[in-house]
C-alpha cells in the first residue's frame, strides 16, 4: 500500500472514529517515536505538541509497566477535570490517540478505540 493511501486509510478510519462517538473530540495515530502519522483535529490543536506529548507519556507509561512487573501496556489513560486523553497500542509502531468530552461514556469509547486500533495495525 503506498503512503498515501495508507495516510488516506488512517484517516477513514479516524474520520469513522470520531462519527461513532460524539464524545471524542479529536484523535490521531501517532508512531512511538513521536511523529503524526494521521490526525483528525479541529483547527487550533497543534498536531506536532500532541505526538510528542503522547510519546513521551507512553514511553513513561511503557518504563512504570515494566519497572513495576505489570506486563506489557495496553493504555494510558488521563482524566482531567475537561475532558480525557486515551492512547491505546496500534500495533507495535503506532498509538491511537484520543481527546474526549469530560463526561464521556468511557466504555464505549474504548471499545471504538480498540476496533479502530486493531485496522490501524493493519495498515501501519
Amino acid at each position: 500500500m503506498s503512503t498515501t493511501s495508507k495516510s488516506d486509510a488512517l484517516k477513514t478510519i479516524l474520520n469513522t472514529l470520531s462519527a461513532s462517538s460524539g464524545d471524542i473530540e479529536a484523535s490521531a495515530v501517532v508512531s512511538t517515536d513521536g511523529l503524526m502519522i494521521a490526525s483528525n483535529f479541529p483547527a487550533g490543536l497543534d498536531e506536532d505538541r500532541v505526538a510528542a506529548m503522547s510519546a513521551a507519556l507512553l514511553a513513561m507509561a511503557e518504563r512504570s509497566t515494566r519497572e513495576l512487573e505489570r506486563g506489557e501496556l495496553e493504555q494510558v489513560f488521563l482524566k482531567g477535570n475537561q475532558g480525557n486523553l486515551i492512547m491505546l497500542a496500534a500495533g507495535s509502531d503506532g498509538v491511537l490517540t484520543t481527546l474526549t468530552t469530560e463526561g464521556a461514556k468511557i466504555g464505549l469509547v474504548f471499545l471504538d478505540m480498540k476496533r479502530a486500533a486493531a485496522e490501524v495495525a493493519r495498515i501501519i
